[in-house]
Formats: C-alpha cells, structure tokens, sequence
C-alpha cells in the first residue's frame, strides 16, 4: 500500500472516533506533554491503535494523540514523538504529521528539549527555533514523491514562519519571557555529542542540538503547514567544559520550563 492510501487509512479512522475539523497540531517532545492536560473536551488514542502508527519506546514519551479544544481552536497533540534513534525510518517518524495534516491542520507548533550550544545561551532557557540543520543521515522526502502530497522540491526559505514567529515574540515579551532565538542542528543519536564534535557544530552555525524536530518541520513544510518551533535547552555543550549529565536532570530541567511554555504555546493558539 502506498503512503498516501496508509495516511487515508489513519486519516479515516480518527475521523470515525471524532477527531476532525482540526486547526492546529502540537508536537508535545521530551518532559512537555502536561500541555495535554489543558485540552477540553478531549480524546485521547494510543498511537499503537492508529493504523500505521508507530509506538514510542522513549520512556517520557506517552505516546498518545489528544485531541479537542484549546483555547478557541481545534487542536490535535501528539504526546511524544518518535526519533531516529529508536529505529524507525524517517517516513515513520513523519507519518503522524501527514495525518495531522489531512484532518485539517495549517499550523504546527513544535516542542522539545535540546542542548545549549551557544555560550550565552543557559539550561532552562527557551529558544525560539529560526532555522534548522538536518544532520540526519537521510530525509523524509528520499524516494518516489506524490504531488497529493507535496511538491517534489519544496522550498525551505522559510522553513520556520516568519508570522508565528512574530507571535510569539510578541507573546514572550508581554511575559517577559528570555525567549532564545537561534539554529537548531538535529543529529541521530542517542548519545550525546563528543566535546569535538559540540565545535563541529557550533561551527556550522548551530546554537542548539537536538535528536529530533527537523523530519517532522520536514514534512510539515513539504505539506503547506506553517511552522514553528520553541524548546528547552536542558544542558551546555561547552567543550572546553562538558560534564556528564543524566536524563532524570534533563526531565527536571524539562519540568521546570513547562510552564513557560505551555503559556506561550496557548496565548499563540489563541492569536491564531
């Protein structure tokens, strides 16, 4: 079966649990899924019952899609992602957004944690993702393209929307949110990076780093969404003074932001 029958498939099936007319999806990554709390009127589908869906295996990833209303707009949530590094190839990681898409999405919003490359930049701060580089060993878009679902070379020149991104600096600054700006590199992981490898990537231009994001904003904007994206800088990647760091302290930090951002996440929806 072809990608566009499977996406019609899973599209079809949330549609016949009630999930449809949807304005906005919500990629909810890494310690940040209590945004789904604040859904009303929702309902929740494990994406191991979704036709095509993969399962997340990351432990703070639920592995849900939520759906209902936030604030005056139809939203539909993804409660974890799913990342190279688990093993499923980028067509896998993407689907969900192709099904976010065909029930009626025009917007994606993305969240996530990654490291701090830029020295002025502190774990716990947000920063609001301006551009990316896909350091990825390959791309959703690798193979046969089927124009019902993109063109075959789309355009990236703004891969981030320039409009949401206005948004939401607005939103932070009437918060007085240290709202981040910078370029975001998605490598495969799961390790992290080496000391060599953090100066090989601030090099390139980079101010933070993460395992995810880019297959998805990918195919978002292979598909006509607009984009845009704030996470959490959990840890510094000063090579010339890394420490070790554990996954309990990168969820604390996570949690500690969460706040944050489901404020500004929400105020964003709103100006819709």
């Amino acid at each position: 079966m072809d990608l566009f029958s499977k996406i019609q498939e899973a599209t079809q099936f949330l549609a016949s649990k009630g999930i449809k007319d949807v304005e906005v999806g919500i990629v909810l990554g890494t310690g940040l899924g209590k945004l789904a709390d604040l859904i009303q009127d929702s309902i929740s589908i494990d994406y191991t019952d979704i036709p095509y869906f993969s399962a997340s295996t990351v432990e703070s990833h639920k592995g849900k899609l939520i759906y209902g209303t936030l604030g005056n707009k139809k939203v539909l949530a993804m409660q974890g992602r799913l990342h190279y590094y688990e093993g499923y190839d980028m067509k896998a990681i993407s689907f969900p957004i192709r099904v976010i898409k065909f029930l009626g999405a025009s917007t994606l919003l993305l969240s996530g944690a990654a490291g701090a490359m830029n020295l002025e930049f502190k774990k716990g701060d947000l920063i609001m993702i301006t551009d990316q580089i896909n350091l990825l060993p390959t791309n959703p878009l690798i193979g046969a393209n089927d124009e019902r679902l993109g063109p075959r070379f789309p355009d990236m020149s703004e891969t981030y929307s320039k409009n949401l991104q206005e948004k939401i600096l607005s939103i932070a600054g009437s918060k007085k949110f240290n709202l981040r700006q910078g370029v975001y590199v998605a490598v495969q992981g799961p390790m992290l990076e080496s000391a060599a490898e953090y100066r090989f990537l601030r090099t390139i231009g980079a101010d933070a780093v993460g395992m995810s994001t880019a297959p998805e904003v990918i195919v978002a904007k292979h598909s006509g969404m607009n984009v845009a994206a704030v996470i959490v800088l959990t840890d510094e990647c000063d090579p010339d003074n890394l420490k070790p760091i554990e996954i309990d302290e990168i969820m604390e930090i996570a949690g500690k932001a969460e706040e944050k951002l489901i404020e500004l996440f929400s105020q964003v929806i709103d100006a819709l």
